[in-house]
């Protein structure tokens, strides 16, 4: 059974940073991809950044290139995402997902999710 916990949620001030942690169990052997969406009070969940399982590729939506950082860490399964220079626009509640769809911001490509973690930016 593929588990996903996620950690680190908080309050910040504006520039200030945050790192998310996603422990992930349960993939076995093979492809896959871990993702963070967010969605904000009022707005759509969307697709943040992601990294693949085989190479390390990420990618990142376009309010969050130069801010956030994934990276992975094999020996632990856990997926990390660095939030730098943190805006109150990135308040929202912060999602990790599972899925075998390379490169993926749709929803309906994870089939994993984890219960969520809130992230709170004042300005």
């Amino acid at each position: 059974e593929v588990q996903l916990v996620e950690s680190g949620g908080g309050l910040v001030q504006a520039g200030g940073s945050l790192r998310l942690s996603c422990a992930a169990s349960g993939f076995g052997w093979g492809d896959y991809t871990i993702a963070w969406f967010r969605q904000a009070p009022g707005k759509e969940r969307e697709g943040v950044s992601c990294i693949e399982s085989r190479d390390g590729s990420t990618r990142y939506t376009d309010s969050v290139k130069g801010r956030f950082t994934i990276s992975s860490d094999s020996a632990k399964n856990t997926v990390y995402l660095q939030m730098n220079s943190l805006k109150p626009e990135d308040t929202a509640v912060y999602y990790c997902a599972g899925g075998y769809y390379r490169g993926s911001f749709y929803e309906e490509h994870y089939d994993y999710w984890g219960q969520g973690t809130q992230v709170t930016v004042s300005s």
